[in-house]
């Protein structure tokens, strides 16, 4: 039969809480650094799918326009 002292008791339960503490800062940390990552890949999507509004200009088809103005033409005629 073994006898344990009451001081090695309390430094297991101080090492268990140390334990603790430090997986809970460490999932922690890898959480907060997930986080960021899918932040920083949200707002990658987010420039990337404004960028080709702004980025490519379509020109006006001529005879689109001149039918524009043919049926402005048109119509302003009949008032």
């Amino acid at each position: 039969m073994t006898l344990r002292s009451p001081d090695l008791q309390d430094r297991r339960h101080v090492m268990i809480a140390m334990l603790n503490f430090t997986t809970l800062v460490i999932a922690t940390m890898l959480a907060a650094a997930a986080a960021v990552a899918f932040q920083w890949l949200l707002l990658r999507a987010a420039f990337l799918m404004m960028s080709p509004a702004t980025a490519r200009r379509i020109s006006v088809r001529a005879e689109l326009a001149q039918g524009t103005a043919e049926l402005a033409r048109a119509f302003a005629s009949h008032r």
